[in-house]
């Protein structure tokens, strides 16, 4: 068996300049940090405010094995048949909705090298809307993996830090990472837990940062402003990759490192 194995996990991908960056850069991260598995938040790939099939092909295409999502996952009104009809469950929601929602909140696959992992896609509650227990969900489904699957990546949707980080302590030595996405802003608390989970707040938003997490800023700004409603648009300029490395023992599920990685146009 392979020494460790390499995930990337890419914070949430912002509308066609965060589809871009990953276009532009992932073959050379790949290729420097010799990858086992790709994963990234896609909800906001659609003009920031959802996903479609096709973008969800598109960004497969370029090599991510599952895209994770969030509150946004609805937005785009295709993309309820698109969870219904796929059925490699490759673009997840998250799993505490309830049961007769479509599609799945949790993914296990094998990367080409051979190698079992599961993805468990989360949605926190804390500021957001009242959906089932995100820790009585990752304990039903972590209880669900074969004994035999060790990498266990959980994606943390959620706007409160405290519910963010109290997951990575609940769920410390039952995964090898735990990330947190959602808030667009890349945090620096990266750390591998006591018992071998590594965790950092959020990853970040892989967009235009010249912006109000990826809106035009004069746009949000009028808003404040106003009270107005406002017709929000993508921003473009300042366009950031954020991500996190995280290594890992495949025999064990334990992760060794976890590195923060920034890139930009």
């Amino acid at each position: 068996m392979q020494k460790t194995v390499k995930i990337l996990y890419i914070g949430d991908i912002f509308g066609r300049p965060g589809r871009r960056i990953v276009k532009e850069v992932l073959p050379e991260i790949t290729r420097d940090y010799a990858l086992d598995l790709i994963l990234a938040n896609g909800e906001n790939a659609a003009a920031g405010f959802g996903i479609t099939p096709p973008l969800v092909e598109e960004l497969l295409d370029l090599g991510i094995s599952v895209l994770t999502s969030g509150n946004h996952i609805w937005d785009k009104k295709e993309i309820v048949a698109y969870l219904m009809e796929r059925q490699d469950g490759r673009l997840l929601r998250p799993a505490n909705y309830p049961d007769h929602v479509p599609g799945r909140g949790l993914f296990v696959g094998r990367t080409r090298a051979g190698l079992d992992y599961a993805v468990l896609n989360l949605q926190g509650r804390v500021f957001m809307q009242a959906i089932d227990c995100p820790f009585r969900t990752a304990d039903n489904l972590l209880s669900t993996i074969p004994e035999s699957v060790k990498i266990r990546i959980v994606d943390m949707h959620a706007e409160a830090t405290s519910e963010k980080l109290a997951m990575g302590w609940y769920l410390d030595g039952r995964v090898t990472a735990l990330v947190g996405t959602h808030t667009h802003v890349p945090t620096a608390d990266e750390m591998v837990l006591p018992q071998g989970t590594a965790y950092i707040t959020d990853l970040g938003m892989t967009g235009p940062y010249e912006s109000v997490i990826g809106i035009d800023k004069d746009t949000v700004i009028r808003k404040f402003l106003s009270q107005i409603p406002e017709r929000f648009e993508v921003a473009k300029n300042d366009v950031r990759f954020y991500a996190a490395v995280v290594e890992a023992d495949p025999e064990t599920g334990r992760a060794v490192s976890i590195e923060r990685i920034a890139r930009k146009l």
